[in-house]
């Protein structure tokens, strides 16, 4: 074998191994955006979670009928059911269809999906709005629903909090082992509120407020050992921190307010789920790519539509910050039974 050879041979040898470092880096590399529906191209409010028997990740969603140019007003956020994107790593999903909700009325729409497993049942408590409408003021309350397959849920109860516009459940374990739901209610100022729950099933209601400021969406996690709330506060999103889970503390800087500069990123971000893995905290957020300042008071296909993106979270002197322009390298492992 004559040296020309042995050149050759190791220069291609150099050139694959070059070339699946560099597949590999790009692999992990999170889609920008993330996420589009392909049906209504209204993906909002997404709720992520590890599903045991497919061995993937699935994104629950609520939908909007952005490519509806028929409706008017706001009719357009209603009228849809919950959608379902799957990934095996987090950096690149994929539509997978809608949830069978058996809950049926006519004209429901269906928001906001919290959804978790515990104890081999996975559990959604989702926002349910008991028709189609052009405005913003009607009825809307959250029901709780089970599955042993993430796709077909069984109707379990409809929870009785504190009015009859509560939104955006957030369920969340404490350390003693119950669990407390934090959510939106839109009658009193749109604060947050929280009932709890030994079981998951049956949930007392605090009547009590621990957020005053306006805001919907919150997402309670522990990172950095710490108890964190974000929620969007319609200037990106504020941030909490708390030492019981009822006082929380307000950072002065929201994340998410400043426009980012990748595609369908350059607006502020909203209604956020967080996944923490590995020591890293990963957020899941919306955007309407088209609501830029010249055109806050357009309606048209473009405003309406959405995307979801996801940024790291970092933690910079007892503050969380986020560069929404870094790119993400995330690789969602799976959860061990």
């Amino acid at each position: 074998m004559n040296l020309k050879f042995i050149y050759i041979i190791l220069l291609l040898f150099c050139l694959s191994c070059k070339s699946q470092n560099t597949h590999k880096n790009v692999s992990n590399l999170a889609d920008k955006p993330l996420f589009r529906d392909p049906v209504f191209d209204g993906a909002a409010d997404p709720s992520i979670v590890w599903n045991k028997k497919e061995k993937k990740w699935f994104m629950f969603y609520t939908n909007r009928r952005a490519k509806d140019s028929t409706a008017s007003g706001v009719a357009w956020v209603h009228g849809t059911k919950i959608g379902i994107a799957e990934s095996k790593d987090g950096a690149h999903w994929a539509y997978k269809g809608t949830a069978n909700i058996n809950y049926e009325l006519n004209n429901i729409t269906h928001w906001a999906p919290d959804v978790m497993e515990h104890n081999g049942v996975y559990h959604m408590y989702l926002t349910i709005v008991p028709g189609i409408f052009e405005d913003w003021y009607h009825p809307r309350y959250i029901i709780h629903l089970t599955s042993n397959n993430l796709i077909d849920w069984k109707f379990e109860s409809k929870l009785n909090l504190a009015s009859e516009r509560c939104i955006d459940a957030d369920v969340f374990r404490l350390p003693n082992g119950t669990w407390r739901m934090y959510y939106n209610n839109e009658n009193d100022g749109k604060s947050i509120y929280y009932a709890d729950s030994e079981n998951l099933y049956h949930w007392v209601d605090s009547s009590r407020k621990v957020i005053k400021d306006r805001g919907e969406g919150p997402v309670v996690f522990q990172w950095k050992n710490k108890n964190w709330m974000i929620n969007d506060a319609w200037r990106g999103l504020g941030v909490y921190s708390s030492e019981d889970f009822i006082t929380w503390e307000r950072q002065p800087k929201n994340i998410l307010q400043t426009p980012g500069t990748g595609k369908d990123d350059k607006v502020k971000g909203g209604h956020p789920d967080v996944v923490v893995q590995d020591g890293k905290a990963y957020v899941f957020y919306f955007t309407h790519p088209g609501r830029t300042p010249e055109n806050e008071d357009v309606d048209s296909y473009e405003t309406r539509r959405s995307s979801i993106q996801v940024a790291e979270l970092e933690y910079v002197n007892g503050e969380i910050i986020c560069n929404r322009n870094k790119p993400v390298n995330i690789n969602l492992k799976p959860i061990k039974q």
